[in-house]
């Protein structure tokens, strides 16, 4: 019988164990380019496995089911987006950023430069092509989306941040806005029943639409 070594414990590990294929770190850890050479397949041939993964400080963060709530709300978010977005922004959803060698976060809703979305063999963006970023926190994201990935994407220069919450079933959205001077978000508002901005475009939203 075959066998492959753990490059992780420096154990071997049978040709029919499910993790014999897995993906263990690189020599000097992961970087944002591994995320598009990782395997299709899950350690048991879980398809789609890697699909919803990210980079965060150098560690790969594997995200968990989701609510309806989450779901529903990016896919309403979105739509709101494209009907009133202006006509040099796209919207994408659950597409990764790049904001550095160990650092690539996949927001749940982005706002993009308009060029850039006929772009289909796209895997992740660069800071400076992002206009907004939006996360929307479930139970096991609330430490990453509430306190170290506002500081990684103000770090990289993104303008502007949402993060949307879920409180008594109902959506609230916290917006923030990069201080150039200190480089970290400052909060300009918390919206409760309706979410109207001037920044990055006029804006107006029915908070209570978002999970009709």
């Amino acid at each position: 019988m075959t066998s492959t070594m753990s490059e992780e414990t420096g154990t071997l590990r049978e040709a029919g164990d499910p993790l014999a294929n897995w993906p263990y770190p690189p020599d000097g850890g992961w970087t944002a380019d591994d995320l598009d050479n990782l395997p299709q397949e899950g350690p048991n041939g879980e398809l789609d496995f890697f699909k919803h993964v990210e980079l965060v400080d150098g560690a790969l963060i594997f995200m968990s089911p989701q609510k309806r709530f989450h779901d529903v709300v990016i896919r309403r978010l979105a739509s709101a987006f494209e009907a009133q977005a202006p006509e040099n922004l796209a919207v994408a959803t659950q597409m990764d950023i790049t904001l550095g060698v160990r650092q690539r976060p996949c927001p749940d809703v982005l706002l993009i430069d308009a060029a850039l979305n006929h772009d289909h063999d796209r895997t992740s963006y660069a800071p400076v092509e992002v206009c907004l970023v939006v996360e929307v926190v479930s139970p096991e994201s609330k430490l990453r989306d509430r306190e170290v990935k506002p500081l990684r994407y103000a770090g990289a220069g993104i303008t502007h941040f949402w993060r949307i919450e879920d409180e008594a079933g109902k959506p609230v959205v916290y917006v923030y806005e990069l201080d150039p001077a200190t480089h970290t978000y400052v909060p300009t508002g918390i919206h409760h029943g309706r979410l109207s901005v001037e920044v990055p475009f006029p804006i107006e939203i029915d908070l209570a639409d978002l999970l009709s």
